[in-house]
């Protein structure tokens, strides 16, 4: 049995013309996208690392987005939670020094440490994540992007990073944690959807604890959140030693309310806060913004 698939797998990959990276840790029952093609590939067991087999309830759904600018592919599971501009415009608001450490709160499957290890100069990035089948793929996205060295993915709770990590280990923390109450409405029937969406699993508190933990003094936490919850924020912000440096709101387009607020707040810094001019997506519907387009120029 294991010849014949062996044998098949390489005709596949003859008449595609392609690498087979993506398996199915339940033996090879299914066919599987490419990352870089969108078509569909059996794959081998044997011939793929350890690291590459990842268990997937619904594998085919497996999608990828490409950054080709900074020669960056992610994987995502469409059934579960895709990034979207959010995870973008936070990576590209955070600000990290030369050699500094980074940790991403809540990382899905990586997005935001992948990104900023493209175009920083951060030494390393530690990636935690809750939902074990997002940190797998987090983990896949950093092995084929060649990014072992610089990123490490580990499957924990936040609420848990005390016992995870010394304290006093990040010259910057990012999150683009859960935005809704756990109370609010869910209407997504995917649980992984609702726990990135909703403070199921932590909340805002249990975010701002835990950057605050793992910065060092001085050091930055960049988060985006809603703007409906900024007087949280605030009291949360100060609650735990965090004082807001810098702040951008978020608006669709020019004459719509606010939707998103990018946020830094700094570790044991003086009270003095910097208002950037509002960012706004969209000049027309379905067109991004000159600013928006600069953003995405950079990827």
């Amino acid at each position: 049995m294991d010849s014949k698939r062996n044998e098949r797998a390489e005709q596949w990959r003859r008449q595609n013309r392609m690498d087979a990276v993506l398996v199915n840790a339940a033996a090879v029952k299914g066919a599987h996208t490419d990352e870089l093609t969108g078509r569909y590939t059996y794959v081998d067991l044997h011939k793929i690392p350890r690291c590459f087999i990842i268990s997937l309830m619904n594998p085919s759904e497996l999608s990828a987005a490409t950054f080709p600018r900074i020669n960056l592919t992610v994987l995502q599971d469409k059934s579960s939670f895709c990034f979207g501009i959010d995870a973008v415009l936070i990576a590209d608001f955070a600000r990290v020094k030369n050699g500094g450490k980074v940790f991403d709160l809540g990382t899905g499957t990586g997005i935001i440490p992948l990104l900023m290890a493209k175009t920083s100069k951060a030494s390393h990035f530690t990636a935690l994540e809750i939902q074990k089948e997002s940190s797998e793929i987090a983990s896949l996205n950093v092995e084929k992007n060649h990014l072992e060295e610089k990123i490490s993915v580990v499957h924990g709770d936040i609420k848990s990073v005390r016992e995870l990590f010394e304290p006093e280990r990040a010259d910057v923390v990012t999150s683009n944690p859960p935005y809704a109450k756990a109370n609010a409405v869910r209407k997504n029937p995917s649980e992984a959807k609702n726990i990135a969406r909703h403070e199921i699993l932590c909340n805002l508190e249990d975010v701002v604890s835990a950057a605050s933990y793992l910065l060092k003094s001085n050091g930055s936490f960049f988060m985006i959140h809603r703007p409906e919850r900024l007087s949280e924020i605030f009291v949360t912000f100060k609650k735990y030693r965090l004082e807001a440096k810098t702040l951008q709101l978020v608006q669709p387009f020019s004459d719509s309310a606010p939707t998103m607020v990018l946020i830094e707040g700094r570790k044991n810094a003086r009270a003095e806060i910097k208002i950037l001019p509002t960012l706004v997506i969209y000049k027309a519907q379905g067109e991004y913004s000159e600013s928006v387009k600069r953003i995405y120029e950079k990827y």
